[in-house]
This record gives C-alpha cells, structure tokens and sequence, in this order.
C-alpha cells in the first residue's frame, strides 16, 4: 500500500489528486480543477469522488507520514508546477470527515490546511530551479481562505471558480489547483442588477458603434427607378420628394396600466428617459419631413418631445427644426396624435382636430380622436416659377376593442369626412392626401377594405369581424351591424361626407324687388275678407281685382327651392378619396406577412400609411388592388419584419425598439407643374 502512494505521488498535482479519488474511494465533496497551461493536466475539469469511511482515510495518512513528508515532498517536486502545500492541503481535503455536509465543515477543512501548511514551513525549500519560477514571497498570517462555490445550471455538481480568483500574479502559469486557493486581495465590484422574470433571457444593449438600422435589419426599398402600371419610370419629371413616417410610440401610462403585456422586457428598457432616448434617435437616424405619432403622453409631449423636435439637430436656436400640432384624447385620457412637419418643408394652411366623441350617442361615445393637416409644400429657388398642389395629412389612432367594429367604422366615416372637407377643391376634386396611424384592423379586413376600396356593405355584419383582430364567432351572442350605420343627426351621409359638402347653404335672406312686393296686392290670402272685418262703405267694401298674368299665390310657381335630401344607403357606406396602402402586408423573399406590433406575443398588423393613388381598368372592371401613381408617387418605404425575426430580438419592446409597434416610413414624390 505505501509503494501504491508513493507511485501516485510521482505523478503531477492534478494526476495525483484524479488517482488517489479513483483508487480508494468516492468523495461527497465536489471540487472543481481550473484549467492549467500544462499539458500534463487533462480536461478543464476534474471531479473529486466521494470520501471514504473514516478508519481507512486515517490510515492511509499515518503510512503517509511514517515514509517522511520531506521525501514525498522532494520527489513531488519533479513533476513540474506542483507547490509543496498543494500536494498536503489536497490530502488534507480528502481525509474530511464525509459525513459532514453543513457550514462547520468548511471551518474545519481550513484548520487543517492551515495546521499542514505550518508543518511544511519546517521543511526543505521547494526546488524552484525545476518549478521554473521565484518563490512566493512571505506574507504575514495565514492567508488560505475558502473560494466560495458558484454553480452553474449546465453543471449541477461541480463548483465553478471564477476568472479572477485564478488570475493572481503569483500564479502565472495557472497551475492545476482544486476549489481552494489562496484568497485575493478584496476587489470592489458593482452589484449586478437582479434579474426578476425567471426563464427569459436577459437581453444586454447594444454597442454604440453599431449603426441604428443595422441592429433592427430593416432595409430601405426603392421604387424611384421602377416602372409603375403603365410602364412608365417615376421622376421622368420633377418632383417635390419627402418622407413620411407613422409611429405609435406606446404611452408610458398606457404601457404602466398593462404591464402583464411587458413582463419579457427587462424593466430598465421600460423606463421612459431611456425609451425617450431611443425615439430620438431613431427620429434623427431616419429624418422624416412628415412625423405622425400616436399614444403620444401629454406631459411627456409639451415637456421633452416638442422642445427636442423643435431644435433637434440644429446650433442655432432660432431655426425650427420641426413645427409640431397635438390633439389629446378626451375625457380623462392622458394621451393622444401628434403631426409634425418641418418648416423648411412645407407651409401650414389649416390644422383640423377631429374628436370622435359625441354625447348622446352610445356608437360614439369613445375618446379617440384625430388629426387633420393642409400643407403647402415650399418649392425650392432654382425650380424657378412652379407650383405644387397642396398635400392633405390625416393622423389617427382608432378605437382598440375588437368585439366594436361598429365604433370603429364609425370613428373612420368621420376622419373620411374631415378629410374630405379639407382635401376637397374648387373644382370639387380633392389634393394628395395621406391617411395613417394605428387603424386597430388587420390587411384584408372589412375596415381596411373599405379605406383601400371605397365601399363597404355591412348589413348583418358581426362586429368583431370588422377589424380582425380577434375571432369571436364561436360566441353564442353576437353583436352584428344593423342599418343605418349612424343616425342621420351626426351629419355625415353615407358617402363619409359632411351634409353642407354635398349641399351648397342656402341663402339666409331673400333678394325683394318692388314688383315682388307688389303681388301682395293681388295674392289669394290678400283677396280675401278677413273675418270680423267692420264693413265701411268706401273703405273696406272694395274688392280687389287681380290684374291678368299675375299668379294666385305668392311665389311664382318653381321659385321655391327644395329642402335638401339627406342621402342614406341601405347597409353600404363609401368614400371617394381612392386610397391604397405603402406596404403590401407580406415579405415575398422570406414568404412571411409582415408585422408592425406583437400583442400578447402574436405578430400582426395594425399600422398604416394609405396615399391617393388612381385605379386601373381592367378586363373585370375596376380594381383599387391595382393602382398607378397619380400626382402622389410613392418613391420608396423602410422594410417592415417578420414575427420571427422580432421574436429573435425578444419582440416589442426591446432594447433597440423602444415602443410595442414598429415606425412605418415612406418616400413620395409630388407633380411640379409650370404655372
């Protein structure tokens, strides 16, 4: 047995430890090797086995020690990288007590490293001519110290020391030591912040030097240098360019009010100074000409937005950088749709805000609202003399509750009869006109058809249907869509316009010429005898005598003119504003819709930008799914993403993505025309 040891001895400190486990007995303690530089030491990890019982441990340490340690200790000495209190602190590790498992044991693991390594002291110096490095100075007090245990879920038994436990000058080159060390110097280190939501990633933010877009594989498309349906290239002409971009940016209140919704989010990247730091650099990166934002909280707007945008990316503080208008939401709500534009851009000729409110009807009886703006685009000098139509903005955020169909057609005939009053020309024709926001309907539902189409027949409808979002039809009780649609006190016909639109006012005051007022003289009414009359001869015994020609009553026959008919359809409602969408809703290369937002983890679209465009003609008549360009072109967009893709990115919000929806943006240019 002792020329067993003294073989196991010869071998190096790893070795040794790995043989004499293996030989003798399992240990209950588990210690973890630190990968050396030797190649002598095999795996980064060694195992310690389970101790033996504790007659044998004693006498496997007595026949140690009557062979003489200094021997042991010269010949140990020979493998290379071995330390001469390695070798018996190793031992003393092995001859524990294996019965003891709690806090006690530690303590007394350590006296017994300490009462060895002061026996040693007495011994023969190591041979650092074959170790091949100084010796370690002398320090004051024993400084062995236990190196508390980290376990890892991918190693449930081993101990895993950390990096800078090991990384100790004296220790150069690393060599194989066990769960014991000497102990550092103290290092002050910050406190990692816990991680609350158990089994998510934890998602780190990204380096600075990465560039905005890059992180979120957006792709900007061109379509300036595509034919459009007749073959011709857009830009043959010149144009007025500019972007748009649509952005619901997720309201802190709101986002606070449903925090089931953002459990996989780390709460430092739902913080609003960092989400607001975020959005403005995402407005910078991609510097819109036009900004339509919606869930926009109102003191976040007039304390930071506002004055950020009015002088982002300017020195002097005298140039706006944009001109912003804001329209809250009624009620008690906190949030609401703001439009900004830049003023080297364009020129402000009217601002409408449409309130979707009205009391007394219980189909309106929501806080959503609208934002309606004319801009005139400035034209730059070296076009000369030019002019460009004005361009018609509708910014909106629509009803969210998917069971309300009927509210949110509702909400949507009136923005269309807004628009319609703002857009509409002299000649009864309507300028470009750009209609977005969150729609709260999916692509291919009857909402969005009825903005991209211009019809709708709703009789018998369920409401949930309207917008898609959800598929109640399993439901017993189904609200469906009854007509008319709206009452006819809201104002609004049929055809999403304003009763004064399709009537001109009639006049409050009547033109009265001296012969119009001589036929009282011989009206029917004039002509007769009042009852109770005094007769009085040559007074009021004279009859009257109606010259010929003149007409019986009082106005000539067709001089009056018709009340105005209020135009109601039967379960159809339209719009003549020919809108079509920026995007086509799916990714043809990855064969995936695309996704603007991600609620409950499902991705879906409810974001939009719809521009003026003229339908085409075809065999089966006409299509407003096949449009070409009229006095808007669209010149280009910003690639939307797949589910996966976000999913990839821990959906919405994130760390690059600040909000639960992603920006929409277009590029479109405008016909200049000579005067």
């Amino acid at each position: 047995m002792i020329a067993s040891c003294l073989c196991y001895l010869l071998l190096p400190a790893a070795r040794l430890f790995r043989a004499l486990s293996d030989a003798f007995f399992p240990c209950r303690k588990n210690a973890l090797l630190a990968k050396s530089s030797s190649s002598q030491v095999e795996g980064d990890f060694a195992m310690a086995p389970r101790g033996p019982d504790q007659e044998e441990c004693e006498g496997l340490l007595q026949q140690w020690q009557e062979e003489g340690s200094s021997q042991v200790l010269s010949t140990v000495c020979e493998g290379p990288l071995v330390d001469k209190g390695l070798a018996q602190s190793s031992l003393a590790l092995l001859m524990d007590n294996p019965g003891e498992q709690d806090a006690t044991s530690e303590d007394k693991w350590s006296s017994r490293q300490l009462s060895d390594l002061r026996a040693v002291e007495n011994l023969e110096e190591p041979c650092p001519e074959v170790l091949g490095e100084e010796a370690l100075p002398e320090v004051e007090g024993p400084m062995w110290a236990a190196v508390p245990m980290q376990s890892g879920p991918q190693y449930a038994d081993c101990a895993v020391l950390s990096m800078g436990a090991l990384a100790a000058e004296q220790w150069e080159e690393d060599p194989a030591v066990v769960a014991w060390s000497i102990a550092p110097e103290p290092m002050p280190q910050e406190e990692a912040p816990i991680w609350p939501f158990e089994g998510l990633g934890q998602l780190q933010p990204p380096p600075m030097e990465i560039p905005y877009h890059e992180i979120l594989w957006r792709e900007w498309e061109d379509f300036s240098t595509q034919p459009d349906a007749q073959g011709l290239e857009a830009g043959d002409g010149p144009q007025f360019q500019f972007t748009l971009m649509s952005y619901n940016i997720l309201a802190q209140d709101l986002m606070q009010q449903s925090s089931e919704l953002y459990l996989h989010c780390h709460p430092d990247i739902l913080n609003w100074n960092y989400r607001f730091a975020n959005l403005m650099q995402e407005f910078q990166h991609w510097d819109p000409d036009i900004l339509c934002l919606q869930e926009v909280q109102e003191d976040h707007y007039w304390e930071q937005l506002e004055p950020s945008l009015r002088m982002m990316g300017n020195i002097a503080p005298w140039h706006v950088c944009f001109t912003c208008f804001y329209k809250r939401r009624t009620g008690c709500k906190t949030d609401g749709c703001a439009v900004c534009y830049k003023p080297t851009r364009f020129r402000l000729l009217c601002a409408s805000p449409v309130e979707y409110f009205r009391p007394g009807l219980e189909l309106l009886n929501r806080d959503n609202v609208g934002l309606v703006l004319l801009l005139q685009p400035l034209v730059p000098e070296g076009l000369g003399q030019v002019s460009v139509a004005p361009l018609c903005v509708a910014n909106t955020h629509v009803l969210y509750n998917p069971r309300r169909g009927d509210v949110k057609l509702a909400q949507m005939a009136i923005l269309l009869a807004e628009v319609d009053k703002v857009a509409r020309l002299s000649d009864g024709s309507h300028c470009p006109i750009i209609l977005c926001g969150d729609l709260n309907s999916v692509p291919d539902s009857p909402l969005y058809n009825f903005i991209r189409d211009g019809e709708l027949q709703y009789h018998g409808m369920p409401a949930w249907k309207v917008s898609g979002q959800e598929d109640f039809s399993h439901q017993l009780y189904q609200r469906k869509l009854q007509a008319p649609l709206w009452p006819s006190s809201l104002g609004i016909t049929d055809c999403c316009q304003y009763v004064t639109s399709c009537h001109p006012k009639r006049s409050e005051r009547r033109k009265y010429s001296r012969d119009f007022l001589l036929r009282f003289h011989f009206c029917n009414i004039a002509c007769q005898r009042p009852a109770g009359l005094v007769l009085m001869e040559g007074v009021t015994d004279a009859k009257p005598e109606r010259p010929a020609g003149w007409a019986e009553s009082l106005l000539e026959e067709g001089t009056s003119e018709p009340e105005p008919v209020f135009p109601r359809t039967i379960g159809t409602i339209q719009h003549c504003l020919h809108l079509t969408s920026a995007y086509t809703h799916f990714l043809p290369q990855h064969g995936l819709p695309e996704v603007t937002t991600m609620p409950l983890g499902l991705g879906t679209t409810v974001d939009y930008i719809f521009f003026s465009a003229d339908s085409c003609e075809n065999g089966n008549g006409t299509d407003h799914r096949l449009y070409q360009d009229g006095t808007l072109k669209l010149l280009g967009r910003l690639s939307l993403l797949s589910e996966e893709i976000l999913w990839a990115a821990n959906g919405l919000p994130n760390p690059f993505c600040s909000s639960d929806h992603l920006c929409l943006l277009a590029s479109f240019g405008m016909e200049v025309t000579a005067p």
